[in-house]
């Protein structure tokens, strides 16, 4: 069984257990002169969304000594279609996405294409052969050149799960690739101007939108050192990870995003996909599915190693137990514990995705958390590769990376 700290049944009374981890986050944040944890750096580091330059060294003197398992990972990342040599970009001026991507007017084709330039500055930096180099540049000129807007009702969330694939790429070519790139100021011009207006602000969807949302937000702040916008999303994000994922010391009820005015218990249930029954590692979307649920638990890690390579870690807060419990929840049942009935009525709808390693790593490697279920289903799905949304390549750049 998963690890919970408590479970509340409708309106029990409130617990008075917490874990040290929180009672430790508490007196930290209270502290008189505690920095804010999602204060943008004074000076960032480049490269720094998701992947720095350290993790990356790690990472391409592992693959060049034939190492397992990044070699490997390695190797199902130049066999995929991201890397084909032969890829030509689709742009189009407005991508159009409907609900579930329907209709699909240019959808996949900037996903995936956000995709394969990230995955060929990851090339790059392994290789140093320069046709990956141009390559991601090839990609990210052929789309600043063109688009202009997102419309319809994903519009939202199709800008960031492509805006969270786009500045991963560019900070390594910017930041790494010695060679030209002479549009790097229109790709810029691109993510503020296309990009950052769609998702800054945030989402009163469910909790994955949000969240992947302001990864494209941060990921994209960081890449224009734009510090206003990166306090704005960091805030968001904080706000939006304590509402999605659950924690006994939360009450009898999960928390709430104040704008969304879930305001008596019948409406926070129905939000939780029916979910009436909490328990520590839940999140908001389990109930619908691990997939969704993958989604927003993806960015929450994402979001927290930005954070931390740029200064401050947020592995240590609250941030850190949602993460690690929401981990560990989801990978219990994804490795096949039977659903009790009091969840999501005894059904599950399982495919959680290549999310875990980014967390994983983090919490367990570096903290030092056990962490068992995590760590089977992350051994057990190695080499991960890409959802094809926003996710790419993590047992390579964060499998066991210590930096």
């Amino acid at each position: 069984m998963p690890d919970t700290l408590a479970v509340h049944r409708h309106r029990p009374r409130p617990t008075l257990l917490a874990t040290a981890a929180a009672v430790m986050v508490a007196c930290f944040l209270s502290a008189p002169g505690a920095p804010r944890a999602e204060a943008a750096p004074a000076s960032f580091a480049h490269p720094g969304v998701t992947v720095s330059k350290a993790q990356l060294d790690f990472t391409r003197s592992k693959v060049n000594a034939g190492a397992q398992p990044w070699k490997g990972a390695y190797d199902k990342l130049a066999a995929s279609r991201f890397a084909d040599p032969s890829r030509t970009a689709k742009p189009r001026a407005v991508v159009e996405c409907g609900s579930y991507s329907n209709p699909n007017h240019g959808c996949t084709d900037e996903r995936e294409d956000a995709i394969a330039a990230y995955t060929n500055a990851l090339a790059w930096y392994v290789t140093r052969e320069e046709r990956y180099a141009k390559k991601s540049i090839e990609l990210m000129d052929a789309w600043s050149a063109v688009i202009k807007s997102h419309t319809n009702s994903n519009a939202p969330l199709q800008t960031g799960w492509a805006g969270s694939s786009w500045p991963k790429a560019a900070e390594i070519i910017k930041h790494t690739y010695t060679g030209s790139w002479a549009n790097s100021g229109r790709f810029a011009t691109m993510l503020r101007d296309v990009y950052l207006p769609q998702v800054i602000n945030g989402s009163n969807s469910n909790g994955n939108w949000e969240l992947s949302m302001m990864e494209a937000a941060v990921g994209i702040s960081v890449f224009l050192e734009d510090r206003a916008s990166y306090d704005k999303a960091m805030a968001k994000f904080r706000t939006r990870t304590a509402a999605y994922v659950y924690l006994g010391s939360d009450g009898p009820l999960p928390k709430t995003v104040p704008s969304q005015n879930l305001d008596t218990e019948a409406k926070i249930v129905g939000y939780w996909q029916g979910q009436s029954t909490f328990v520590t590692g839940l999140t908001q979307e389990t109930c619908r599915d691990f997939t969704h649920a993958g989604y927003g638990i993806s960015a929450i890690a994402h979001i927290a190693e930005t954070s931390r390579i740029q200064g401050h870690d947020l592995y240590g807060t609250d941030v850190g137990e949602r993460l690690r419990q929401a981990l560990g929840f989801q990978s219990t049942y994804q490795l096949g514990e039977p659903a009790p009935d009091w969840l999501c009525g005894g059904s599950l709808h399982l495919g959680l995705g290549p999310v875990t390693e980014v967390g994983y790593n983090a919490l367990h490697n570096r903290l030092g958390i056990a962490m068992t279920n995590t760590r089977r289903l992350t051994q057990q799905n190695r080499p991960a590769g890409s959802n094809n949304l926003f996710v790419a390549w993590e047992t390579l750049t964060h499998g066991d990376n210590p930096n």
